[in-house]
């Protein structure tokens, strides 16, 4: 009879340790998946980054009266590599986000500059990386919150806590993003 008990406590501490390998797996892909998709964001960051000063060297050949706005783009493309944490980098992008803007509306002034080949297909190339980035940011958010419902869920939490899985922070835009520009069609 000992021995059934015996047979029977082990096989439960057996069940037990197995699950719980199954759990901290489990941590580990989606903890995993929350770096990946950061890294593909980062990989984006770099190819914009990279890009940024072609750009502006050649708005420089037109846009001589411009600096403000050229220098805006060299500032938040500065603030952007300079980032230590998602905040700052979260910021540095909203500001090289309106820096381009505020240079592709300005190059509409510049007929000569809109002509420019190489200005167009730089203007091309960067408009492609906002589109990926901003897809990369969503599959990024998907990835951390799944992240985040995993280290919040019983029995998953048990395993995380003593692992020290902290929640991680979602990708977010400054406020002044989500304001409707007003489209106006009359001229």
């Amino acid at each position: 009879m000992g021995l059934i008990i015996l047979g029977a406590v082990l096989f439960v501490i057996l069940v037990l340790i197995i699950y719980i390998i199954i759990i901290y797996n489990g941590l580990v892909t989606v903890k995993n998946n929350v770096e990946k998709g950061w890294s593909n964001i980062d990989v984006s960051l770099k190819q914009r980054y990279d890009e940024l000063p072609k750009l502006v060297s050649v708005c420089e050949r037109y846009m001589k009266h411009e600096a403000e706005t050229l220098e805006k783009v060299i500032k938040a493309r500065s603030v952007v590599h300079d980032a230590k944490d998602m905040k700052d980098l979260s910021n540095g992008e909203n500001m090289l986000t309106d820096a381009l803007k505020s240079l592709f509306a300005v190059s509409e002034s510049y007929p000569e500059l809109r002509a420019d080949r190489r200005f167009g297909q730089l203007q091309g190339r960067i408009s492609e990386l906002e589109n990926e980035i901003a897809d990369r940011r969503e599959l990024y958010n998907s990835h951390v919150n799944i992240y985040n419902i995993r280290i919040e869920k019983i029995p998953d939490n048990m395993v995380a806590g003593p692992m020290n899985y902290k929640k991680k922070e979602l990708w977010k835009i400054d406020v002044a993003h989500r304001v409707d520009p007003g489209v106006n069609f009359s001229m």
